[in-house]
């Protein structure tokens, strides 16, 4: 009953004109960046982050998070129309989008595609519903040790499951890290790696290292490929998108699937959409009866990875909202965007924050209805805007990135800063070395830090409280065994991973 009257609130946050225009505007905006090839929903948050800190805490929340989620609906357009996917999770649509597109049945994938996303990020909404605020309640038991055992199994699976290897994953890790280290030192106030630059006393802010890694980094690589690819001419009118029962009643149970596989996969630290729609499509592809049709044109090949990496984003916000631990680079940003507004996600959030936390959840349903409404009248308009844009995207993501990191702090160090993140992003995006721990290091490393030091003061410097506490030793075990199992699972054989590392 009190969860049905916190959601009454939320929608009574969620219904306010100048929320829901902020939404409306998030969603439409992440359909066009997911529907462009480059950008992603990290980037556009990123770059739109330091824009929305005058709209307050509660709006600029549901507008990223519109953007985060309208992000995984834009990316079929691409994957479908051009077979070049718009995001990353997108990847797994090429294969049967377009096929099914070259056979004239582009609005039939398409109007699959937008139902079966409804479904997936709305399911995932009622789930952060109901888990997040038990999850919550759990977590306000956790003292210092619990805490850093927690991070450090975030740690752990993001190296383990990001990127093709672990050893990267733990490179780009340790950067983050690092970046945390900078400003003074958080229990005795002395200067760390500051080189005598009064600027970085306060340490480096996650909003120029998070623009410059994915924003500028996506804006360099789209200048140097220069490649532009022409849409596949299609009837995309209502009538040809609106899916008709047969197609609804064959594709049902892998939406359901794609459901169950997506959620979980939000939930978990590192795993993330492009690893639940890939997941999605191998689920499919096994128990179809007919799977010699997956990969040139199989309905259940758009329709179980589309649901899959939509249920993802409702999911995320779990871990993140609830412990305070995001579940890849997207919720990192948002995660930062908490704490730029003075709020410290984590298990006392839903008490000291209600507004936000619940206005965010009853947003959620209304940007997934608006979503599947626009993608299936307004196709044929999206398609044309994207056309037209397309040639100026690079050129219109630098001057955001630099216009929006300016004016958090009217810093020019922050341009310095995302500058040469930029640059450093470009170089890890060649040798393949994932961005995501960066920002994931640089956001927990300070909590970390503070954990770690705190337990080892009641503990009188003893290792052993991380033992002797029953949750805290459950997650390092956790966390260790994750660790064990990316080093037995990645390319089949422990073997591989040993090679790819030595080769990067």
């Amino acid at each position: 009953m009190e969860t049905i009257q916190l959601l009454l609130q939320g929608f009574s946050v969620a219904l306010e004109p100048a929320n829901l225009l902020v939404c409306a505007i998030g969603v439409i905006v992440g359909t066009l960046v997911g529907a462009l090839p480059g950008i992603g929903p990290t980037g556009a948050i990123a770059m739109l982050l330091a824009a929305t800190y005058k709209l307050g805490a509660e709006s600029a929340i549901i507008m990223l998070a519109g953007i985060y989620y309208g992000t995984q609906y834009g990316g079929t357009v691409t994957s479908v129309l051009m077979g070049v996917p718009g995001e990353s999770s997108s990847v797994v649509t090429t294969l049967d989008g377009y096929q099914l597109a070259k056979q004239g049945k582009a609005g039939k994938a398409l109007g699959i595609a937008a139902v079966g996303s409804f479904i997936g990020g709305t399911i995932s909404v009622i789930g952060l519903m109901l888990v997040g605020p038990n999850l919550a309640q759990l977590a306000l038991i956790f003292g210092p040790a619990e805490y850093f055992a927690l991070m450090m199994l975030a740690f752990s699976l993001v190296t383990a499951f990001t990127g093709k290897s672990m050893v990267r994953g733990f490179i780009a890790l340790c950067l983050g890290l690092l970046l945390s280290m900078v400003g003074q030192d958080v229990m005795t106030g002395v200067p760390r790696f500051t080189f005598d630059n009064v600027t970085l006393l306060d340490g480096i802010d996650f909003l120029p290292i998070g623009v410059g890694l994915f924003g500028l980094a996506e804006a360099i690589e789209s200048f140097e490929s220069g490649q532009r690819r022409s849409f596949v001419k299609a009837d995309l009118s209502w009538r040809k998108v609106l899916p008709c029962w047969q197609d609804i009643r064959e594709t049902f149970m892998p939406m359901l699937r794609g459901t169950f596989l997506g959620f979980l996969a939000g939930t978990l630290p590192g795993v993330g959409a492009t690893m639940a729609s890939f997941l999605s499509y191998g689920v499919e592809q096994r128990v179809s009866k007919t799977p010699e049709k997956f990969g040139k044109g199989a309905l259940a090949g758009v329709a179980g990875p589309e649901t899959a990496n939509n249920a993802v984003t409702g999911a995320a916000f779990i871990p993140m909202l609830s412990l305070g631990i995001p579940a890849g680079a997207s919720s990192a940003l948002l995660l930062g965007a908490l704490l730029m507004f003075g709020l410290q996600p984590g298990p006392t959030l839903f008490q000291d924050a209600p507004a936000v936390v619940w206005g965010l959840i009853a947003s959620m349903y209304i940007g997934n209805l608006m979503l599947v409404i626009i993608n299936m009248a307004f196709i044929p308009g999206i398609v044309k805007v994207m056309e037209k844009i397309q040639p100026y995207l690079a050129t219109v993501v630098l001057l955001l990135a630099v216009l929006g990191v300016y004016s958090f702090r009217s810093s020019t160090t922050d341009i310095v800063i995302m500058l040469l993140a930029g640059l450093v992003g470009y170089g890890m995006k060649k040798v393949q070395i994932p961005s995501a721990p960066v920002i994931l290091g640089l956001l927990l490393g300070g909590m970390a830090e503070i954990s770690l030091r705190q337990a080892l003061t009641i503990s009188k410097g003893s290792l052993l409280i991380f033992v002797e506490k029953p949750v805290a030793a459950g997650f390092l075990v956790v966390a260790i065994l994750s660790i064990a199992l990316a080093a037995l699972t990645v390319k089949g054989k422990g073997k591989a991973l040993r090679s790819e590392d030595v080769e990067g």
